[in-house]
């Protein structure tokens, strides 16, 4: 009998969700939340009806409808830090993401509605890897200012997912492995993994090589300084930090693929923008391998903007001396996150409580 997992992932206006049986997905959807319906809530948290109302419809209008879950895979939120793995759904981590303790953020409903569903359905809910995964080494978290620790945040469910099928091509066990692995998305995460363990990263939010949105790190001062210029507020500036900034700033885009078309028709300010987002990835890359002492099985590349060869071969040419580069195109989130679900349910892996 295999075992019947529903998969769901809020974003900030669609919730994908998709059917698994034991690791093949048979039926998935993503459901379209309209912007004027979501902007009357001021909390992501007061969404909660609303999306589970869709969901429920959705559900029993689909080849879903009258299944019997053995689990449901939700997306986690941010959470405070807790170690990588899959775990059970408790009434305290739904507290805690009801009262968005550490931001406010759509993933934060991921866990809020698979409790509910999985009490009307008496099955087991789990997260899987949540942004929040924090294995720092303690020398990690310390900085130049004592008012200032460095903190982990970054694209865990994938990056541990694409890691598990680099050991598996590779031959090694992943708890063996030694490995920096790059995530290219809206932000960027480069990890070094040794031994199973995300022992640093770049904050995605805030630090590491600007991304298509993200600015990444900046230079101190002039930061102070812009904070206290009156151009921005402080709500406008982390905005910008974070949404409106990276090559998006520099021009006006968020899509790898115009900024490449503008290289090929001769467009000197894009080819700086892309040399220079391939340059401090690289050299993000470089600084994680020296994390782990150069010992490095292999540079993994996964991310929607994997899936450009010219982002892919110019990181090679910059990094290949450091271990062989593997390529693993975008991030199934939902397929990551049924594995981790049925890695427990066939006891491979023990469920960590919140």
């Amino acid at each position: 009998m295999p075992s019947r997992i529903l998969a769901l992932n809020p974003g900030s206006t669609s919730t994908k969700l998709a059917l698994f049986e034991d690791d093949k997905m048979t039926w998935e959807s993503n459901i379209v939340h309209p912007t004027h319906e979501l902007a009357r809530f001021r909390r992501i948290s007061e969404q909660f009806p609303v999306r589970l109302t869709a969901i429920e419809s959705e559900l029993g209008a689909s080849p879903a409808k009258g299944t019997r879950f053995s689990a449901i895979a939700a997306r986690g939120g941010l959470l405070r830090p807790v170690d990588a793995g899959t775990y059970r759904v408790t009434a305290s981590m739904v507290q805690d993401l009801q009262e968005a303790k550490r931001g406010e953020h759509a993933s934060n409903l991921g866990a809020i509605i698979a409790f509910e569903l999985a009490s009307k359905w008496d099955v087991p809910a789990y997260i899987v890897d949540p942004v929040s995964v924090d294995e720092f080494c303690p020398v990690a978290r310390v900085t130049g200012l004592p008012d200032l620790e460095r903190k982990s945040f970054l694209h865990a469910l994938n990056v541990r997912a694409v890691a598990r099928l680099a050991c598996r091509d590779l031959g090694v066990a992943f708890d063996d492995a030694n490995l920096v692995v790059v995530h290219l998305g809206s932000g960027t995460s480069v990890c070094p993994i040794r031994k199973g363990r995300i022992i640093d990263v770049n904050n995605a939010n805030e630090e590491g090589p600007f991304s298509t949105e993200r600015t990444g790190s900046l230079p101190a001062g002039d930061l102070v300084r812009l904070c206290f210029s009156g151009k921005y507020t402080r709500e406008q500036l982390i905005k910008r930090i974070t949404s409106e900034g990276g090559m998006y700033a520099h021009l006006g885009t968020k899509d790898v693929r115009e900024m490449l078309a503008r290289v090929d028709r001769g467009d000197d300010r894009a080819r700086l923008v892309f040399e220079a987002m391939i340059y401090q990835t690289g050299k993000e890359i470089g600084a994680m391998a020296t994390v782990l002492c150069g010992d490095v099985d292999a540079v993994i590349i996964s991310g929607g903007a994997s899936y450009s060869s010219r982002v892919t071969d110019a990181l090679k040419a910059m990094v290949s001396y450091i271990a062989p580069v593997l390529i693993y195109p975008g991030g199934d989130e939902m397929a990551s996150l049924a594995e981790g679900v049925l890695r427990v349910l066939r006891g491979e892996e023990s469920p960590k409580e919140y």
